[in-house]
């Protein structure tokens, strides 16, 4: 079987995360532990990126600045639909592309709208990625589970797991 594309394993991505608004972002703090916070991924056609909307003086803008790697995690647990995602976040305040992405949702966090002096965004150009999905439904996933617990075998295969890379060449 010949290795998915950089196009085939976005598209894949792009499933996987679709339907899925909160997400966990992980940073790395100044002593080097691990710090997560939920975060909204705004609804824009996947293409290797992932954009959140933040205030420019937070904490995560303060971490991304010291160590760019940071980690994504998605979760559908009603799905059996899980996302692992690692890659380089930077901030950008291209007014343009606040605007682009801005929904009134977010005046609950940026009462000043567009006009917040603090208002940017955070980029996160997606280098790996690691899924684990039960694509063929609830029941046939629930039926693994109860013929592992039966058999003594492992549940591993219940699952699908898949390694992704969506960092450039």
């Amino acid at each position: 079987m010949a290795k998915p594309t950089r196009a085939e394993n976005i598209e894949k991505m792009r499933e996987l995360i679709k339907g899925i608004d909160m997400c966990m972002l992980t940073t790395v703090d100044e002593d080097g532990s691990l710090r997560s916070r939920p975060m909204s991924t705004q609804e824009v056609e996947f293409d290797g990126d992932l954009w959140f909307f933040t205030g420019a003086s937070t904490d995560k803008v303060t971490e991304v600045s010291r160590e760019q790697q940071v980690n994504i995690s998605y979760a559908d647990a009603g799905n059996n639909r899980f996302v692992s995602v690692s890659g380089m976040a930077r901030l950008v305040r291209d007014k343009k592309k606040i605007k682009d992405l801005w929904n009134p949702f977010l005046k609950a966090w940026f009462p000043d709208g567009l006009e917040d002096p603090d208002l940017a965004l955070l980029k996160v150009t997606v280098h790996k990625a690691e899924y684990w999905d039960a694509p063929h439904g609830k029941v046939a996933t629930l039926l693994g589970f109860v013929k592992a617990l039966a058999t003594g075998e492992n549940a591993d295969d219940v699952l699908e797991n898949e390694k992704l890379t969506l960092k450039r060449s």
